[in-house]
């Protein structure tokens, strides 16, 4: 999908983020792949919005499809091993300070790669869940994905494909011809299907991930996107249902956002060196003049 032509946001710099901040010094942030992207894991589109790699397993797909499940999890077999090696990065960080500083309402993730909670953020929703845990969906049973993995390498002695590149969402790109050997794990209690704990595109978000999002809206200032292009509707549709509310919305995102014309202006560049420093170069007090 590319970014339909519209109004784009006016530009903006670092001493508006700042000044904009010290007016409204609670946000709802809205993180998306940009913010992870130093931290070694690929983006999902370019600036345009367009995808940059295949594009993703569809829910109805993956539950219909023992092929479609064995491709998942061969994929995921070598995926994982890059997001479990990722670290948080100097935004995942700014964040954690920010929210010490009093300034987050809470952050939302669009991310599944479980980088926000390893660097220590606490109000947070992990809009699409995250790679780090497994469901069954059978029984529901949720284990840890790092279990799964020792089981899929005992399953799968020598089976060492070639990887062909990584996608953001946590798997590997590997040839057609690699499938057909691997052997996917089932739930140990049950014996049924195991999917990862995420939202998969064609896949509703929880509604209690939904309602808490909408109570943080209404104890919010503003809105502050960053490293996301909102293509996805369930990222888009909480900037639309903020502005509509009234709440001021900005942006730091390298090229367009399906928001451009909702946007009061964005910051068009890398989230780690925009945010480094951000919340000691915030005067406290503004918070409790505010």
């Amino acid at each position: 999908m590319r970014l339909a032509s519209g109004a784009a946001a006016p530009a903006g710099d670092i001493d508006q983020l700042i000044e904009f901040l010290r007016a409204h010094p609670r946000l709802l942030v809205l993180g998306g792949a940009g913010l992870s992207t130093t931290s070694g894991i690929p983006a999902y589109r370019d600036g345009d919005g367009r995808w940059l790699r295949r594009d993703p397993i569809l829910y109805q797909d993956f539950i219909a499809s023992e092929t479609a499940r064995r491709r998942y999890w061969a994929r995921s077999y070598f995926g994982w091993r890059l997001m479990r090696a990722a670290r948080p990065n100097g935004a995942h960080r700014s964040l954690v300070d920010l929210e010490r500083a009093g300034r987050i309402s809470l952050l939302v993730t669009q991310n599944v790669d479980g980088l926000h909670c390893a660097a220590g953020s606490q109000r947070l929703v992990e809009l699409h869940g995250s790679l780090a845990r497994v469901r069954c969906l059978s029984c529901g049973e949720m284990t840890e994905r790092d279990a799964l993995q020792e089981r899929l390498e005992r399953d799968n002695p020598g089976w060492n494909p070639e990887v062909l590149g990584y996608n953001p969402d946590g798997d590997a790109e590997l040839d057609a011809d690699a499938y057909p050997g691997f052997r996917i794990a089932s739930c140990v209690s049950c014996g049924g299907a195991l999917k990862p704990d995420v939202v998969f595109f064609g896949e509703s978000v929880p509604a209690e991930r939904v309602a808490r999002i909408r109570e943080a809206m209404q104890h919010s200032d503003a809105v502050l996107v960053l490293g996301s292009s909102l293509v996805v509707m369930s990222g888009y549709r909480i900037v639309r249902e903020a502005a509509a509310a009234g709440l001021p919305v900005v942006a730091i995102n390298q090229g367009r956002t399906r928001a451009d014309d909702l946007l009061r202006f964005k910051i068009d560049g890398d989230c780690t060196p925009a945010l480094a420093g951000l919340a000691g170069l915030l005067d406290p007090s503004a918070a409790e003049s505010a």
